[in-house]
């Protein structure tokens, strides 16, 4: 099992791809990503469960569900998106993931999905990613997301998403999962490909530049409600990550 890291870059990340005959290992990241089998039959699990999707048949990943795919013979779509992009259905179901992620689709949405190009504005995104959350929404079925005991990824994962705008360093998190500090560190690297506190950044800088694109917060305020406690070094994490001052980003989304 992998983590997929560099779906964290953008709060309007969005990737739309198709292919046949696919399988993929297992691994998780921090998007929603829906499939939908266009021909043929493709194998998924998520998390324990195992499905098997037919022609027409969808399937709703939510973000950090352990999750691989395997095919012999199908057509598929594929859609990896930011929860900042359907917020409002993010916080819905912050503490939930589906009893079941399968759904079916109508023909129309499934079309709009394969007509969507990649310079389409972040509107015509959003009323795609809603129309399908929409369709899930209907007869979906949640219940409380824990994580299993001894998924000290999970464990990690969770406390940053809770913790980013407080005190998330790796000496707090030790501390409050009684695990030791430098065996923690290794793990962590090992498993996703960054140090912890890289991905702390990545995700307070991702939070941030939908605080910048969406709000009309100052910049001083969006880098305080994205953990960070000065504007020096905020703005020397964005620079270094993006090539871009915070300003210039907020110009450039506009």
């Amino acid at each position: 099992m992998f983590y997929q890291s560099n779906h964290i870059d953008s709060p309007d990340y969005i990737k739309l791809e198709r292919g046949t005959d696919f399988s993929f290992p297992p691994h998780l990241h921090q998007c929603f990503e829906v499939i939908v089998v266009l021909s043929g039959e493709m194998k998924i699990t998520v998390d324990t469960q195992e499905y098997t999707l037919q022609e027409g048949g969808a399937l709703l990943i939510f973000p950090n569900q352990i999750h691989s795919l395997a095919s012999e013979k199908s057509e598929h779509m594929l859609c990896i998106f930011s929860p900042q992009l359907v917020k409002a259905y993010t916080s819905l179901h912050a503490e939930h993931i589906p009893v079941s992620g399968q759904f079916l689709p109508d023909a129309y949405l499934v079309r709009q999905m394969q007509q969507l190009c990649a310079d389409a504005s972040v509107i015509e995104k959003k009323a795609l990613l809603y129309a399908f959350c929409a369709a899930f929404e209907r007869n979906a079925r949640y219940t409380e997301r824990r994580q299993p005991q001894g998924d000290l990824l999970g464990t990690v994962f969770r406390f940053v998403e809770e913790e980013f705008q407080n005190d998330c360093s790796l000496t707090r998190l030790s501390k409050v999962i009684g695990h030791e500090y430098s065996s923690l560190s290794r793990y962590f690297s090992k498993a996703v490909g960054m140090s912890y506190n890289t991905y702390v950044h990545n995700y307070r800088l991702s939070h941030a530049c939908y605080l910048l694109s969406n709000t009309e917060n100052t910049i001083l305020e969006c880098a305080l409600d994205s953990g960070y406690t000065n504007m020096r070094s905020f703005n020397r994490h964005f620079l270094a990550y993006y090539g871009i001052t915070p300003s210039e980003y907020r110009s450039s989304r506009k």
